[in-house]
């Protein structure tokens, strides 16, 4: 099942917003061409999605967030990334494994011995040639000698200097930011769950109003009918019912392709490998809202991305250390095993080995502490210089993060206190709505309203339900917002 990212999910919500809210039925609806209609238009069962689309499974809030805190990608990527940053630690801890090395070597070339010193350089690979006889320019041949080699050599990290502990400070650095951004993953899945289930509760709202409304236009609809074959309702009044009717068909067919797509968001949220997912329950109420003082202080002792962005610096700090370490001493205990022989005339009266240089049969071992210690190299420099450059933009970096944090809390704060606010005077214009559509059946059954007073009571009335719904919505969406921004479920 793919995963959606955090934005996307907003993204998604935001058209959820538009296409729960933009269908709402109009007041002013002109009659059907051809100056009536005889029956109204088709009932639920009639609509598409409705047999079209399997149900989906309903899942409670607290099963859905369990569920994606298991198995929603984007939390096992995070998991994943912190596993391999834990596997990258033992990198650095493996220089106090022994080195261990076999060579088989088969050589020819001449073997004019002197007493010339060398330097081996890595791109001019110079074989040593010693206890060969030595001559001068004059007596030099050119005939090549076989010379061959065999041996193992073992190399032990004996004392490091702290070289090897600095570069394991600085991958365990990693794994703190690592694991910090995990756990701000983890938040941010399930700010992603909370805001889909919401939207699903939402979007069923609008629906159900949409549907009594239509129940209610079908009452209407018969009422007008039977009042126009009595002669006693004119039949403009049936064919504006009809209309409106027609109109909340449309509306409820958006409103059910609505509900789908919240559907699959949930789903997506979660992590589900079902395409859409139901829910089984209303969800909590919000809660309650702490001051923004402790909401500050909180955010910024337990946001996760800010500890990361702290962590950060730290890691730079140790990597600028372990750059520089590798200009410290090392102490190597260095041992071989090896068999060698040269086919050329040795010096003095000593014998050629058996196989004239090509069977390695004389033995030898050696065990040596060799100490290293590159006083002065350029490029370790460098590096080092430029690791000590990205502190500081480790620190302007998490100073900017926390400048911008303070500022999301203050914005989510003030969300919540405007959704929470404006809920209270939805209600009253749902009950002022509520009343407006009695008053109006009560006067077009008594043949006193016109129908067009009754469908603009009808719309009002509905709008004001689709008002609370999304009402609600945005103070769950705003407090769960808040709930992210200060990081309350650590």
């Amino acid at each position: 099942m793919p995963c959606v990212t955090i934005a996307q999910a907003r993204w998604a919500g935001c058209l959820l917003f538009l296409a729960v809210v933009a269908p709402l039925p109009e007041a002013h609806a002109q009659p059907a061409p051809g100056g009536g209609v005889e029956t109204p238009p088709g009932t639920l069962p009639d609509l598409p999605l409705s047999k079209e689309l399997l149900v989906p499974p309903k899942v409670s809030l607290a099963e859905a967030l369990d569920y994606a805190a298991k198995n929603q990608p984007a939390v096992k990527a995070a998991l994943a990334r912190v596993a391999e940053r834990q596997t990258e630690v033992g990198i650095p801890k493996g220089a106090w494994l022994p080195s261990i090395g076999v060579t088989l070597q088969v050589l020819a070339g001449t073997a004019n011995n002197t007493t010339a010193s060398y330097l081996g350089a890595p791109l001019v690979p110079t074989p040593r040639v010693g206890g060969t006889t030595s001559t001068n320019a004059a007596g030099a041949s050119w005939s090549p000698e076989p010379s061959t080699f065999a041996g193992l050599g073992v190399t032990q990290e004996v004392f490091d200097f702290g070289r090897i502990t600095a570069e394991v400070a600085a991958r365990d650095s990693l794994v703190t930011v690592e694991q910090r951004s995990a756990e701000a993953q983890a938040l941010d899945v399930r700010l992603g769950v909370e805001e889909a289930y919401f939207a699903v509760y939402a979007a069923k709202a609008v629906l159900a109003a949409t549907d009594e409304a239509y129940t209610r236009a079908q009452l209407q609809f018969e009422l007008a009918e039977r009042g126009v074959a009595a002669g006693l309702r004119p039949p403009i009044d049936k064919t504006r019912i009809a209309a409106q009717m027609a109109r909340l068909d449309i509306t409820r067919i958006r409103d059910r392709g609505a509900v789908r797509v919240a559907q699959a968001l949930l789903a997506a949220a979660v992590g589900s490998p079902e395409p859409a997912l139901d829910i089984a329950e209303a969800p909590p109420g919000p809660r309650d809202l702490p001051s923004l003082q402790s909401a500050l202080q909180r955010a910024l002792q337990r946001e996760p991305l800010l500890q990361a962005a702290v962590a950060r610096i730290q890691a730079q700090e140790d990597e600028t250390r372990a750059v520089f370490a590798q200009l410290r001493p090392q102490l190597l205990l260095a041992g071989t095993l090896n068999s060698r022989a040269g086919g050329s005339k040795p010096s003095g009266s000593a014998p050629i080995p058996d196989g004239d240089g090509w069977i390695p049969s004389v033995p030898n071992w050696q065990v040596g502490i060799v100490l290293s210690w590159p006083l002065f190299e350029g490029t370790v420099w460098a590096r080092g210089q430029a690791s000590r450059q990205l502190e500081v933009v480790r620190r302007e970096e998490a100073a900017l993060f926390r400048q911008q944090l303070v500022a999301r809390v203050d914005n989510a704060y003030v969300a919540v206190l405007v959704a929470r606010g404006a809920l209270p005077r939805i209600l009253t214009a749902l009950e002022a709505a509520r009343a407006n559509y009695a008053q109006a059946e009560a006067r077009f059954k008594a043949g006193l309203g016109s129908a067009t007073d009754l469908a603009d009571a009808a719309s009002l009335w509905v709008e004001a339900q689709t008002g609370l719904a999304l009402g609600e919505f945005d103070l769950a969406r705003a407090r769960a917002a808040f709930g992210r921004a200060i990081a309350e479920e650590l």
